[in-house]
């Protein structure tokens, strides 16, 4: 199968075309783990694990990278605020992501790279830029200088007549505002957190982070590199800038961009303190999968505008495609997997995608067998765990009939009891009382 996607770089859908083969190298820009990842990241998560998943459904191998940034000011200024080391902050945050990235059925990458396991290549980078006049000192750090930068915002399609300071924090002596910094030399406001080099004892700045990790796991040239559009400048301009000057060779082949989650018209970030973790997601009484399957309801490439409502309608609609899966496996059908295939190779079209799993549950002319064959293979690129039906995801009017019943039996209300449990039957739940207490199934 051809793979085409939209490449950010160039403004097109291109057709993808691997420089290893049939391998694949794709890395993608992970989060800073000083607080939980908020649903605007796992929504670019989330796609970054349909991107591979559809590539794999292709027939390609995969060697995928996403980063782990545990070094950075906010790290910093949190494992200040709360007293303890920084090292331990990130370790926590990073088991936290870990087990939300598996709870939303994603693939675990195949590298984990740690900014702070990469240090020392950074620094061997920078030398190397500051060997071959990419570089400069200034008083507070290591700057790159933009203007020695052949095509310098390309990506973000800057005009930089027009544009003004990219990056005004830094040295009052940086040689031009636009310059970013590869290496900050060490201050007290550290606390610590700083590594010996050659050119001045400090740490990297964000952007080296990312160029030297890709470097090093995938090598001087990707196939795909992701993230969400506000990475587009400065961060993945930069990446381009440094790696470039560096290895003197094209940095990324195709740039896969995900639009911003949304919600009362701003998108979600911890900046602007409207963020919602998948924790409250999961408090709230919804299932991780079902916000997955939210996420494919929208292109990537489109804002997605979140509300709860959406998130109970995904659920519902969840719950109701899993229902059409029957207990034994036929065959796929070839003409449904084709289109399958065609929509999904196409930029990633999950919502027709999604759509056409919906047409093959309700297609009367398919055995069940047939079905649940088609939409299990399906389910490899949609990836909403169809084949385990392990989790039984409880609506929340069903969760709140069950404690009112609970609480009509704990007062002998027995007549209340029944007719709530009634309700329950009525809307395709059973209620089983145990020496464990109640339990809900959804009926066969």
């Amino acid at each position: 199968m051809d793979l085409k996607f939209f490449n950010t770089l160039s403004g097109t859908v291109e057709k993808l075309e691997p420089l290893h083969d049939r391998e694949v190298r794709m890395y993608h820009c992970g989060p800073t783990v000083y607080d939980f990842a908020h649903i605007g990241n796992f929504r670019a998560f989330t796609v970054n694990d349909i991107l591979r998943r559809t590539v794999e459904y292709a027939g390609y191998n995969v060697k995928q990278v996403m980063n782990i940034t545990d070094i950075d000011d906010k790290i910093i200024a949190r494992s200040t605020e709360q007293g303890i080391p920084a090292l331990d902050l990130t370790r926590e945050y990073t088991n936290f992501l870990l087990a939300d990235l598996k709870s939303l059925n994603i693939l675990t990458p195949h590298y984990l790279p740690r900014a702070t396991e990469h240090v020392g290549g950074m620094t061997v980078m920078i030398e190397k830029l500051l060997r071959e006049g990419y570089a400069y000192p200034a008083s507070d750090g290591i700057y790159f200088e933009v203007a020695k930068s052949k095509d310098y915002g390309a990506l973000a399609r800057l005009d930089l007549d027009a544009e003004t300071a990219s990056r005004v924090e830094g040295a009052a002596d940086k040689k031009s505002p636009r310059d970013f910094a590869l290496w900050k030399f060490e201050t007290p406001d550290d606390h610590g957190v700083a590594y010996d080099a050659s050119f001045g004892r400090g740490r990297p700045g964000w952007h080296i982070e990312c160029s030297e990790m890709s470097r090093e796991t995938l090598g001087e040239t990707l196939d795909i590199h992701t993230g969400a559009v506000d990475l587009i400048f400065p961060h993945h301009t930069n990446e381009i800038a440094q790696s470039e000057a560096a290895n003197g060779k094209p940095f990324v082949q195709m740039w896969v961009h995900t639009e911003f989650l949304m919600i009362d018209g701003q998108k979600m970030s911890k900046s602007l303190g409207n963020y919602t973790t998948l924790r409250t997601v999961v408090e709230r009484g919804f299932s991780p999968i079902a916000f997955r399957y939210w996420v494919l309801g929208a292109h990537y490439r489109a804002k997605a505008n979140f509300t709860w409502e959406g998130l109970e309608g995904a659920q519902t609609a969840l719950v109701r495609l899993a229902d059409y899966l029957g207990a034994e496996i036929g065959t796929v059908n070839a003409d449904y997997q084709k289109r399958f295939a065609d929509l999904v190779t196409n930029d990633l079209d999950t919502p027709r995608a999604l759509a056409l799993a919906w047409e093959v549950a309700k297609d009367a002319s398919l055995s069940s067998a047939d079905k649940t064959a088609t939409l299990l293979d399906f389910d490899q690129v949609l990836g909403l765990g169809l084949a385990l039906r392990a989790e039984v995801i409880i609506p929340d009017n069903i969760k709140e009939l069950v404690r009112s019943r609970e609480e009509a039996r704990q007062t002998k209300n027995w007549a209340e009891s029944d007719r709530i449990r009634d309700e329950i039957n009525a809307q395709g739940w059973d209620v089983l009382d145990t020496d464990k207490g109640t339990e809900v199934q959804k009926k066969k």
